[in-house]
């Protein structure tokens, strides 16, 4: 497995034996098929805090934040994949989300330890499917496979 926050794998089985520890928030992209549908399973799935918020930039900000989250590890996984975000229009708005998780993850995994806040692990775990290989791979964004 490649040393990266993105991954691949078959199932949410191989994703529980491998992260056993981590807090995993399971998004089926057959009910997230637009940005506000994944904004809004996103918010449940990790349990925002008095989360208003529906803009990119909210999304940006709590994942930036985690601190109510225990857990040193969190996972983001995406089943059924392939239907994640198609109905929406805009590619650029796929690419814009893509490239907003790469880049918190990133933050994530740079961060310094600073006081009072609890580094965490961020990690993107798609279901294996042709298209998102396919943006992934457009984005210039390695991923690895479970």
């Amino acid at each position: 497995m490649k040393n990266t926050h993105f991954l691949v794998a078959p199932n949410e089985t191989e994703v529980q034996k491998t992260f056993h520890a981590a807090v995993v928030a399971h998004i089926d992209g057959k009910n997230a098929l637009s940005v506000k549908d994944f904004h809004n399973q996103l918010a449940e799935a990790l349990q925002f805090p008095d989360y208003e918020g529906t803009s990119l930039e909210d999304l940006d900000e709590m994942l930036n934040d985690l601190s109510w989250i225990g857990a040193k590890q969190i996972i983001i996984y995406i089943s059924n994949s392939a239907d994640w975000l198609s109905k929406e229009k805009s590619k650029d708005k796929i690419l814009t989300i893509i490239d907003l998780l790469d880049a918190t993850a990133e933050d994530w995994k740079w961060l310094d330890d600073e006081e009072g806040v609890d580094k965490k692990e961020l990690r993107i775990i798609f279901q294996q499917s042709d298209r998102i290989q396919a943006l992934l791979e457009e984005q210039e964004i390695l991923f690895g496979v479970i």
